[in-house]
């Protein structure tokens, strides 16, 4: 679904009247990309691409949009007429959406001219950096539980507001989540609902036995009850054993839920007065404001839970607030040729990548991920021989990559739209989430620890490293004759 064009940064409109008026419309190349991981983890889950594509395709100003920009009485009356016919026409190239990415990467490539560029950036960032932002939280905590069941997202009411609580329910279930209680997200995108009662439900009643046999009498299979309104360990368990023995006489089975206290020591307990009044397959559901260091906390203290009800920490980010998500220009039109071109910083971390580039991941034998290469996309790229890494940011530090070292590698940015139209089909969000997490298996466990990981090796080929060099000696120079001038 096509989006409104002033979704944008107003100064991204005053650039583009600037470059119309001008006639500085040449073609140009811009890059989106990441500095630094989030929760100080190993990795992210790139995500929002395709439903970004989706509000490229056909982006355009309305009716009403020409008349706002007209009653702020700043925009020349022939750049409003070029509005009105404006669509965007540029092409991208991008990484797949849930793929496994670093720091450094561009992850996005858009090819256009300045106007188009330009106009969608703060759309472009905006869309990604906050649904790679939860559907990494939500990998983090996938990772964290193992195989000790499954994460239900129960974020709408702490979310930021409808919009952000919609991208945080398609975020989270691409990172790894198996369900939703966001309605609205589970009828837009297709993600299983659920969710259980609220205290409320059972202090509308007399007592908790007839609010829990009330709830299994209307939903039978999905008898989820919730123990700590009153007493966890006293009336809460004994009258979900109750409700629940009554259910296992008529084929069916009961699950509890948990919204505070200590929940490794109370659902130890739980468990064992379960199991002890033969309700072996009862289940055991947890919330209460969890992390994916509670979650790890919990699971390596052996507590025997099968599903976590995770909100505000999961669909706000939690300890961080956003993805550091760039977009810069790496290429401009120059007399009809295509020059790389860089923004340098006194902080060498800061100084960006320049040309038109590609990233390839190296495999080993087993599928292995070893390493990313941030190439020139006209490099041509052999298997069967040694190939040298750069450190992205010392040109004194490689390493190389020898040839019986790695069995393959593929090229990360493809083409997902051409001339403002995408020539990828939508993939169905099942998919994505299967193949993010088939991905991310394929990275060591080291690089995906909650805490202290590996860092994961992302490298300049030569000739890149060696046109950077390039470049940042020519500004240095410019920049020295300048000071003596």
């Amino acid at each position: 679904m096509a989006g409104s064009a002033l979704l944008t940064d107003f100064y991204e409109l005053t650039m583009m009247q600037g470059y119309f008026l001008e006639h500085h419309d040449s073609k140009a190349v811009f890059d989106m990309f990441y500095r630094t991981n989030p929760f100080q983890g190993g990795y992210t889950v790139f995500t929002g691409v395709e439903e970004l594509l989706d509000m490229l395709d056909g982006l355009s100003f309305s009716a009403d949009d020409i008349d706002y920009l007209s009653s702020l009485r700043l925009f020349d009356p022939s750049f409003l007429e070029y509005l009105r016919s404006y669509r965007f026409h540029g092409d991208i190239y991008a990484f797949d959406e849930g793929t496994p990415a670093f720091p450094g990467e561009p992850l996005i490539r858009v090819e256009s001219d300045l106007m188009d560029a330009q106009l969608i950036e703060s759309m472009l960032l905006n869309t990604v950096n906050f649904q790679t932002l939860i559907a990494t939280k939500a990998s983090r905590m996938s990772l964290a539980i193992k195989e000790h069941g499954a994460i239900m997202e129960f974020g709408l009411r702490r979310a930021q507001g409808k919009n952000g609580a919609l991208a945080a329910s398609r975020a989270a279930f691409i990172g790894g989540t198996k369900s939703t209680s966001n309605t609205e997200a589970g009828r837009i995108y297709g993600i299983p609902v659920s969710g259980t009662m609220a205290h409320s439900w059972i202090m509308s009643y007399s007592s908790e036995e007839e609010a829990f046999r009330k709830f299994v009498e209307i939903y039978p299979d999905n008898g989820i009850l919730l123990i700590d309104t009153y007493d966890t360990l006293g009336s809460g368990i004994e009258a979900a054993i109750k409700i629940g023995l009554e259910q296992k006489a008529k084929g069916k089975r009961i699950g509890v839920r948990i919204d505070s206290g200590d929940l490794s020591y109370l659902t130890k307990e739980i468990r064992a007065r379960l199991d002890a009044a033969g309700l072996e397959d009862a289940t055991i559901c947890v919330s209460n404001d969890l992390t994916e260091e509670i979650i790890r906390s919990l699971v390596s203290d052996g507590a025997p839970i099968n599903s976590w009800g995770i909100g505000t920490h999961l669909v706000t980010g939690g300890s961080q607030a956003s993805l550091n998500g760039v977009y810069k220009l790496s290429a401009k039109e120059e007399n009809g040729v295509m020059v790389p071109c860089l923004k340098v910083s006194n902080s060498y971390e800061k100084t960006t990548n320049p040309g038109i580039k590609q990233v390839y991941r190296f495999f080993d034998r087993n599928g292995g991920a070893l390493a990313d290469l941030i190439t020139l996309a006209d490099e041509t790229m052999e298997s069967g021989r040694n190939i040298t890494f750069h450190h992205p940011f010392s040109t004194a530090d490689f390493f190389i990559m020898k040839k019986d070292r790695y069995a393959s590698f593929r090229p990360l940015l493809t083409k997902k739209m051409e001339n403002g139209r995408r020539i990828t089909e939508s993939v169905p969000l099942p998919e994505i989430q299967r193949t993010s997490a088939e991905k991310l298996a394929s990275f060591d466990k080291t690089y995906k620890r909650i805490i202290n990981p590996h860092i994961y090796k992302v490298s300049l080929s030569e000739k890149l490293r060696n046109l950077k060099t390039e470049l940042l000696v020519k500004t240095r120079v410019r920049e020295s004759e300048i000071e003596k001038a």
